[in-house]
């Protein structure tokens, strides 16, 4: 039998990835993310009016990553220059690249009042429900009873309140034009989730309003688990808190 071999790659970096080494921890799905927002960005023809805004916590290195123009924001404030940079550039697509940390936390009047402006930006939102850059602290999203490094009990109701749906919350508010809550744990999440993140895209490159993607993902090195462990923890414990579904879609409505 003839021996066959490949002529042409199938699979390849995305152009919106620069060829750099991450910096994130071996089984955390922040690399994985990185390469559906790359994917959709050559597949939409975006990168080259493409500004990526990192902010402070496991992905504050984005920047070294994304193949395209990108700023780097201060704990929190990534949506107040997402919308100081889409503001005076219309026609750019703008995104920020947030941890729940970042987001969720000091964050959190940030991402709120930039839905209820209807700022026209997408915001990447990895939701892994821990404080990951800082050593693992209770984070708005830590679940009830997880165990952290500042609830070695596990949280509680008295002493750390209960978890924050962020997308329930955000739900809520007119401006919102797509909002999705998707997660990284199988080839057939991950297809859905590239899925999501286009959409979210294409909302804004259509000026729909404000757009964000919520990916429930894992921390192995701070969940003290094997990677695998850690995704079926996400399945079996996360998904019940973080439900996935698209909340808002104006793009599929036609308003």
């Amino acid at each position: 039998m003839a021996e066959t071999r490949l002529t042409e790659p199938i699979y390849k970096r995305p152009e919106s990835l620069t060829e750099v080494q991450m910096h994130y921890c071996p089984g955390c799905t922040h690399g994985i993310a990185h390469r559906l927002v790359a994917e959709v960005l050559d597949e939409l023809d975006l990168k080259d009016r493409t500004v990526a805004i990192a902010t402070v916590g496991c992905s504050v290195y984005a920047y070294e990553y994304f193949n395209t123009d990108a700023v780097q924001a201060s704990h929190g404030r990534g949506p107040a220059v997402a919308t100081g940079i889409k503001r005076c550039q219309p026609d750019t697509i703008v995104f920020t690249y947030q941890g729940d940390g970042d987001l969720a936390s000091i964050g959190l009047a940030e991402v709120m009042h930039a839905a209820a402006r209807a700022e026209n930006f997408t915001v990447v939102f990895i939701n892994n429900a821990v404080f990951g850059m800082t050593r693992g602290q209770m984070a708005p999203t830590t679940l009830m009873g997880q165990k952290t490094t500042t609830t070695p009990l596990g949280r509680s109701v008295e002493q750390g309140g209960y978890p924050l749906n962020i997308c329930e919350l955000l739900a809520q508010i007119p401006g919102v034009a797509y909002l999705a809550r998707e997660t990284l744990t199988s080839p057939k999440r991950i297809r859905q989730a590239k899925r999501v993140l286009k959409k979210a895209f294409q909302v804004q490159a259509a000026g729909l309003g404000f757009s964000l993607v919520e990916l429930v993902s894992s921390c192995p090195t701070w969940w003290y688990m094997e990677p695998l462990e850690a995704l079926q923890w996400i399945e079996d414990v996360m998904l019940e808190q973080y439900p996935l579904k698209v909340f808002v879609d104006k793009l599929e409505d036609g308003r």
